[in-house]
């Protein structure tokens, strides 16, 4: 506004020109919402609208609204990277464990079969008693060779609920579950030893990979 504006009462003011500055207002306010949150809007484009596969459903199920990911529950970084987690006892994971050793194996394998954006792709096992993990497991399944970061509960009880009601709402607390960069659970997977499912949990993971840009590097 001019100087010589400000000596015109308001209500002489051509109406016009003050709803073209509003309008401008709220257009950039709309454009900058969309530049931030484009990325996330995309991923959950492409599943809700553009299914994949030709309209067939994706394996994963998803979870919207996203469930929040507190970082203080886990010490261990979440904040801008793609997670894979799952939460097991170490006392009952053992090598003749079937089912915790088909999770673990699962989420191994996926991480390699996505090659270069494997580094994108960071696995958590949450060790929901605090127990050693077996020395034969430790050998297959660790940091250094799987990728597999083990992380220990929060060590506070209120916490420990916090992330124990995160974890189970909708009855997913034995599922392999993706968080994403934000973070917050976006997806969760069934444990599986059909190739075809394998193939399908692959798929999710590389298309919401490639829609979403953030989290690049772990």
């Amino acid at each position: 506004m001019s100087d010589k504006d400000l000596l015109i009462p308001a209500s002489q003011i051509d109406s016009s020109v003050i709803n073209a500055r509003t309008r401008r207002g709220r257009i950039q306010m709309l454009l900058l919402f969309l530049a931030c949150a484009s990325p996330v809007i995309a991923s959950y484009f492409a599943y809700y609208v553009i299914k994949p596969e030709g309209g067939k459903t994706n394996f994963g199920t998803l979870v919207y609204p996203a469930q929040d990911f507190n970082t203080a529950w886990l010490d261990t970084p979440m904040q801008g990277k793609w997670t894979l987690l799952i939460a097991r006892p170490a006392g009952e994971c053992q090598i003749k464990d079937e089912k915790c050793i088909e999770a673990l194996f699962l989420m191994r394998q996926v991480r390699v079969a996505m090659g270069r954006q494997s580094k994108r792709l960071q696995l958590i096992w949450v060790n929901t008693d605090d127990k050693p993990v077996d020395p034969e497991v430790s050998k297959v399944y660790d940091e250094k060779i799987a990728g597999l970061k083990i992380v220990s509960l929060p060590s506070d009880s209120k916490s420990w609920a916090e992330f124990e009601s995160w974890l189970n709402k909708d009855g997913a607390g034995k599922e392999i579950q993706l968080i994403d960069p934000s973070p917050a659970k976006m997806m969760y997977f069934p444990v599986t030893n059909s190739p075809k499912e394998f193939s399908s949990m692959k798929k999710d993971l590389e298309k919401l990979l490639k829609l979403n840009h953030k989290g690049e590097n772990l």
